[in-house]
């Protein structure tokens, strides 16, 4: 088995310097530091990251703790932690919760006891146990997608602003009674996003309606059936929104059972961008979530916090994109179009930085 020796002694430096190459614990010029890294090659050496751990009390490891990673949306913000930690050299652990309070606690005590250097978490709609257990621990940690409160580093997409834009695209193509399908209580998000659908209201001089709004609980079964029920009012909406590409699933489940044409009978209008919806008859409107984007933010706050643990904790909310297709009523538009995404609209916003104050860690509204 190939060590550090022989390493040490193919490239004609001291042990102590491939020790330095290898964890980057002391500045070494470059042409030595490229005789090394050649011999590592040449030799098909392999550090022992065990032994390296027990030095530098670091395992160079990041838990990610990520519910529904089937979803397109969470598997584009894996993309982004898992290339970005790479780059960084950090590998990942990554574990389910399930949106479970009792099994989030648990997987996230599983990923400390395995001594990853931080973590970061897309935390359930009931996250006071988890966020203590991390707490009480000082263990780095930062929340993404989802806000558990100002005393964490979190990053996450605007919500409010995209979802107000979106209402108020239909409210300006004629529609006066829209729905809107909810996600899951509790969640930031869907406090947030309920917000952005009363705002759009209120700008448009449109009545709130309690019955056009209808919890989906952020899954397909669960929006197909309240779809089913804002569809049953007595004043049913002419346009729908959903608040997320699973519960978009649900609606058109729904509306197909009724036999509703989208967009001539019902317009249709989700959040959460995904890859087929480009491919569905009509295309469907959509906002898009910055997904890598969040993933590749959220590690870069979470090596900020291992660099500087007494630093102020920070929000990073990152702008989405409006994309116009035909199921809101617009006229088609050719597949391909000009742009990433066919007649996508500018971000609804730049990206914001909050400097939190260190209150507790209750979820967010």
């Amino acid at each position: 088995m190939t060590t550090m020796v022989d390493v040490a002694r193919r490239a004609g430096v001291s042990v102590a310097t491939v020790s330095h190459v290898l964890n980057d614990t002391r500045r070494v010029r470059e042409a030595t530091r490229a005789a090394v890294l050649r011999a590592i090659d040449d030799l098909g050496y392999t550090p022992n990251t065990l032994a390296r751990s027990l030095v530098t009390a670091r395992t160079r490891s990041i838990g990610l703790a990520v519910s529904a990673i089937s979803n397109p949306y969470f598997t584009e913000i894996l993309r982004g932690v898992e290339a970005s930690a790479l780059e960084a050299g950090y590998g990942l652990l990554l574990a389910d919760p399930h949106d479970d309070p009792g099994h989030e606690r648990k997987v996230v005590q599983l990923l400390h006891e395995r001594r990853v250097d931080g973590m970061i978490v897309a935390p359930s709609a009931e996250p006071s146990e988890m966020v203590g257990y991390l707490t009480r621990r000082a263990v780095p940690t930062v929340f993404l997608d989802r806000l558990v409160g100002d005393a964490h580093d979190q990053v996450c997409a605007d919500n409010t602003a995209p979802m107000r834009q979106l209402v108020e695209h239909l409210a300006d193509r004629g529609h006066t009674r829209i729905g809107l399908i909810a996600g899951l209580p509790g969640l930031s998000t869907t406090t947030e996003r309920v917000a952005g659908y009363r705002a759009a209201l209120r700008s448009r001089a449109l009545p709130y309606d309690p019955g056009l709004l209808a919890g989906g609980n952020s899954e397909a079964a669960g929006a197909e059936s309240a779809t089913h029920q804002v569809l049953s009012a007595d004043r049913p909406p002419t346009a729908l929104v959903t608040a997320n590409n699973a519960m978009t699933i649900g609606a058109l489940r729904a509306l197909g059972d009724r036999g509703l044409r989208v967009p001539e009978e019902v317009a249709l209008a989700c959040f959460d961008d995904f890859s087929w919806a480009d491919l569905f008859t009509p295309r469907l409107t959509a906002v898009a979530q910055p997904g890598r984007e969040i993933g590749a933010a959220a590690v870069r706050l979470l090596l900020d916090r291992l660099a500087e643990p007494d630093r102020a904790p920070r929000t990073l909310r990152l702008p989405c994109t409006l994309v116009h297709r035909s199921s809101c009523g617009c006229p088609e538009l050719p597949r391909g179009a000009a742009g990433a995404r066919p007649g996508a609209a500018p971000p609804t916003a730049p990206a914001t930085e909050e400097r939190n104050s260190p209150v507790d860690g209750r979820n967010a509204p």
